[in-house]
């Protein structure tokens, strides 16, 4: 039995896990890379092909956007996942897929006119649309068998609508083992989905670490706070703009709003206007609105049994066409818009940003964790005085607030108090989904209380039986190496950068290629290398 790190090792996005054991092998999540941390990039360290099932914890792209990619390479199996995730899935995949062509499309356009080839999209919307026949919907709390000899349940994570733990039993030979994937625990006390549950087997865990080195205030008062930033800086004549995942946060906004309006806690504009600015967003708002008795809370649940619809109010307007979104630069009166992505490396919000970024009296109002090397991790940490966007450079003179009290996962003591409802210690706990420091120190911290706490490189492979690493793996860019290169934001150095990205893609191909053009190759990147290495 084998269990190989291909995404999320000691980094924040791309996680995908591979358990091998019987000559089968199964990935736990297939999720898309969004920071710089991993010049190794999208592409897999491995045939998709050859892998059998995979289990997705829940829709977020970072653990679902390379599905299709897996499946444009020869991936023919079984997708299991919960029945809200499936539903997610549908649309989430669909606009990653839009995404990745209008990027090549603009890329391709640069490129004709420097006279080079055009780019290739990562994947296209033909392979999205392969990947829903493969989805096997599920619920909650029920085993289901994949295999002669493998099954899984699913448990409610607390984290996003129809997000889950994954317990998994695989056999070989004579020996049986659990193994446990948290995906991204929860917080509790978060409106519309349920608070997490616990588990209390395992012989073998691998769990999220985004947290591991902090605490939440819980002591803020969510709803409040972001009545004084709209409040405030409404009445300054700006707008807040608020980068949001389409899926989670977005709903949390438009459930806060509601009872902000409700109580009144904008009393200098109680009429406000809230665009929701993402079709992503507006599409998975409305799976939210659907029946969901089995996956939402109680207090969501009353709501929609006495007649109020809880991600609606007046006031709310959606903005449907690229048109519309642009015109609401145009419009001077002051707004909150919410847009996407979260992490405002695509999408509709890096057009806002540009329009509010420089207006001392506007906010933006990030409400959740800012992956390295992102634009929303470059905005959060505050020390850049301005950004490059659409080839201009823009200056940061709007106030900046970084909620963490709205973040979905779980804190260092969360993340603790989860891993303790084990009756017995694990073999082994596998620290993923955090930054490198933050993996690392998480770990120690579990290994001072007597766990056997592993923090993984990328691509390093474990032997489950004896526990031993039968490939260390790769190290990632260092964060002082990341921020060093966030500095660097004119658009000349961020086509260098896709070059070296490009490098590394171009070499992960050679693998297996005759000996002679592998060392022709090498020499001619240490020859050009000394050139620049002056």
């Amino acid at each position: 039995m084998k269990l190989s790190f291909f995404g999320a090792a000691r980094e924040v996005t791309g996680s995908c896990h591979c358990v091998e054991f019987g000559g089968k092998k199964i990935l736990i999540d297939c999720g898309l890379q969004q920071s710089m941390s991993n010049l190794h990039g999208n592409n897999f360290p491995f045939h998709p092909g050859e892998i059998d099932h995979v289990i997705i914890t829940h829709a977020h792209i970072d653990h679902s956007g390379r599905l299709p990619l897996l499946v444009k390479h020869g991936f023919k199996g079984s997708i299991f996942a919960t029945e809200p995730t499936c539903k997610l899935l549908n649309i989430m995949l669909r606009d990653s897929a839009h995404i990745q062509e209008l990027e090549a499309l603009w890329a391709s356009r640069k490129k004709r006119r420097a006279g080079d080839k055009a780019s290739e999209p990562l994947y296209t919307m033909e392979d999205a649309l392969r990947v829903f026949p493969l989805l096997v919907p599920c619920r909650y709390n029920e085993v289901v068998e994949i295999g002669d000899e493998e099954s899984l349940r699913f448990i409610d994570a607390g984290h996003l609508l129809g997000s889950a733990y994954v317990e998994l039993w695989v056999t070989e030979g004579s020996e049986k083992k659990k193994l446990v994937f948290s995906g991204d625990i929860g917080t509790p006390g978060h409106p519309i989905i349920r608070n997490p549950e616990f588990i209390e087997e395992a012989d073998i865990v691998v769990m999220e670490s985004t947290y591991g080195d902090r605490n939440h205030n819980h002591e803020i008062d969510t709803i409040t706070e972001l009545a004084k930033v709209i409040e405030t800086t409404l009445a300054n004549g700006g707008n807040v703009v608020c980068p949001s995942f389409a899926i989670g946060r977005t709903q949390d906004l438009l459930y806060y709003i509601r009872e902000i309006k409700k109580r009144n806690l904008v009393s200098s504009n109680p009429n406000f206007l809230v665009y929701l600015d993402s079709p992503l967003a507006t599409a998975a708002t409305k799976i939210y609105s659907e029946d969901l008795a089995d996956y939402i809370n109680d207090e969501t649940l009353d709501l929609i049994t006495s007649g109020i619809q809880p991600l609606s109010f007046d006031g709310l307007r959606i903005v449907e066409s690229s048109d519309d979104s642009r015109r609401l630069n145009d419009d001077r009166t002051p707004k909150v818009i919410i847009s996407s992505s979260g992490m405002c490396d695509a999408g509709r919000i890096r057009h806002h940003l540009k329009h509010n970024l420089w207006r001392p009296e506007s906010a933006v109002y990030f409400t959740g964790f800012q992956a390295l090397g992102t634009l929303g991790r470059i905005l959060v940490d505050g020390k850049v005085s301005s950004v490059s966007l659409f080839g201009e450079e823009i200056a940061i003179r709007c106030k900046i607030y970084n909620y963490l009290s709205m973040s979905a996962h779980a804190d260092k003591n969360e993340l603790q108090e989860w891993l303790h409802a084990f009756k017995q210690k694990p073999e082994a706990v596998y620290v993923v989904h955090g930054e490198d420091e933050t993996c690392q120190n998480f770990a120690n911290t579990l290994l001072e209380q007597g766990y056997n706490a592993i923090a993984p490189k990328f691509t390093s492979i474990y032997d489950l039986q004896t526990g031993e690493p039968l490939f260390e793996g790769r190290d990632l860019l260092k964060r002082s190496d990341v921020e060093r290169l966030e500095r660097h934001t004119s658009p000349v150095f961020q086509r260098l950068m896709m070059a070296g990205t490009r490098l590394m893609e171009v070499i992960s191909k050679q693998k297996g290629g005759a000996n002679k053009d592998l060392a022709k190759f090498a020499d001619q990147i240490d020859a050009l290398s000394s050139k620049w290495d002056g």
